[in-house]
């Protein structure tokens, strides 16, 4: 992140804090931090930075904080980008299917949502680019076609990574991982699409959910005036980090619902694919090739032991998800009162907001890759990872010792960092070829990255599924009474 910043507002960002960072610095040199027998320098100082930014007693409104966070950086350095636009289907049917998918799967009945427009979908094609060093700046006067057609030049292979960033539903941008997603692209000999989705608190679930939709849809079913081809699902990878990996598993979950609907067993088969109308025609809608998924937020409530037992190791805000720390701007608070920034507080307990809920199957999907560190969000990946292994999928389950939330993209340079990297593109590559279906857990050390087998099923053995939901409701509920919100108030869900 620090790397697209003018040197400029690096500059003012950083000598504010030097003094911190001296301390800091001389206290893990000194091994008398409370983590220098677990973290190295370069560990200490960017948790220390990253804290001093996200802990902040007065936070900025969320207007300026997402409007600083969405900033389109310019493109340098070995890497292609071709920016597009998926066009929006002139049927409803996507549409009208996710609704119904929302509604077979409400768990409480309380659950409202603002229902969304289906419009065209923005993003950008990632890939990597030969023969460019850091600074090399993109070539002048091409084409976003042109730029695409480079950047397949330089693949040797037709699979894609569909990426979806985090930013807790509200920040960021899908420019905002650039060299990770490129990265991901260069793994797999082939291409990463970033989809810019839209964000809360303007566009709350399932904005975002439609729009991930519609851009699985476009990659198996260009629309018209694509730059790309087809691509099969067997060579799709969904990808994404925090709130992205809550979306990629939010979509993962949809498709499956989709799969049990149209199989007569109620469990996905690949003899009965569902379909869709989608630009014309009624396509199939198969399942990806697998989901890779780093530190996903799958309880939007925030309401597991881990957010406070594991907070010495992150540097993640204390889980006031509500909004309420955030001053009043255009855009927040909402009007009507809504308990959460994505969500009304009604829908908090549905899976396709909180994958975490139980209830929903993972049965019949396929592999998924979840990596984590010993973070504030561990105990709803743990809960996920396990259930998901327990109806049959394949898990490889990778967390490490003392690392903090989306370690592998904030601390590039890290070895624990190049570990998960390395893992990333070994499962990714494996997933494409067919080979890896069988459940496997690792529990990586710190410093020494000395990995030690794990039982994924015994992961969070001391959360059951009804201790999550009782968790989770007492959250749910402080929420929607503190703000206001009256959980039964859309019987009529409003078109944004």
């Amino acid at each position: 992140m620090a790397a697209d910043m003018p040197a400029s507002a690096l500059l003012g960002m950083l000598v504010p804090k030097i003094p911190m960072l001296l301390k800091t610095a001389l206290l893990n040199t000194l091994s008398m931090s409370p983590n220098s027998s677990k973290w190295d320098l370069r560990t200490e100082i960017t948790i220390a930075i990253l804290r001093s930014e996200l802990r902040k007693p007065n936070p900025s409104p969320i207007s300026e904080a997402q409007r600083r966070t969405t900033q389109v950086p310019e493109v340098k350095g070995p890497m292609w980008v071709s920016k597009v636009t998926m066009q929006a289907p002139p049927e409803d049917d996507a549409r009208q299917k996710l609704l119904q998918a929302i509604d077979d799967m409400k768990t409480t009945g309380d659950e409202t949502y603002a229902i969304p427009q289906l419009l065209p979908v923005e993003g950008e094609w990632h890939g990597h680019r030969s023969n460019a060093s850091k600074d090399t700046p993109e070539p002048p006067n091409l084409s976003e076609e042109d730029k695409y057609k480079r950047l397949v030049a330089e693949t040797a292979s037709d699979a894609v990574v569909l990426y979806f960033h985090g930013g807790a539903y509200y920040l960021m941008d899908a420019s905002s991982q650039r060299p990770a997603t490129v990265r991901m692209a260069k793994s797999i000999s082939g291409r990463t699409f970033a989809v810019r989705y839209r964000l809360s608190p303007q566009n709350p679930f399932p904005a975002a959910l439609l729009d991930a939709l519609v851009a699985y849809l476009s990659l198996l079913h260009p629309p018209p005036g694509s730059p790309h081809g087809p691509v099969p699902a067997s060579k799709i990878i969904l990808a994404g980090d925090s709130a992205g990996g809550n979306l990629a598993l939010a979509l993962l979950q949809t498709l499956l619902h989709w799969h049990r609907a149209a199989s007569p067993t109620s469990l996905p088969s690949p003899s009965h694919i569902p379909a869709v109308s989608f630009h014309g025609a009624s396509v199939p809608v198969p399942l990806p090739a697998g989901a890779a998924l780093a530190s996903p937020w799958a309880d939007l409530t925030r309401a597991l032991p881990s957010q406070a037992a594991h907070a010495r190791y992150d540097y993640l805000p204390a889980a006031d998800w509500r909004g309420t720390a955030y001053p009043p701007c255009a855009v927040w608070p909402a009007s009507p009162p809504r308990a959460h920034l994505h969500a009304d507080g009604g829908a908090l307990l549905h899976p396709l907001v909180s994958p975490v809920v139980p209830g929903a199957s993972w049965a019949g999907g396929p592999p998924v890759l979840v990596q984590v560190g010993e973070e504030m969000m561990s105990d709803e990946c743990a809960v996920v990872a396990r259930r998901m292994a327990a109806q049959g999928v394949g898990v490889r389950w990778m967390q490490f010792e003392a690392m903090p939330h989306c370690f592998a993209l904030v601390m590039e340079e890290g070895e624990g960092g190049r570990l998960a990297r390395e893992r990333w593109g070994e499962w990714a590559r494996g997933v494409l070829e067919g080979k890896e279906r069988q459940t496997r857990g690792e529990w990586v050390a710190a410093k020494s990255l000395v990995a030690r087998r794990v039982d994924v099923a015994g992961l969070a053995a001391d959360l059951s599924d009804e201790r999550v939901l009782e968790l989770m409701g007492e959250a749910s509920r402080s929420a929607v009474e503190e703000c206001g919100e009256d959980a039964k108030k859309t019987e009529n869900p409003p078109v944004l």
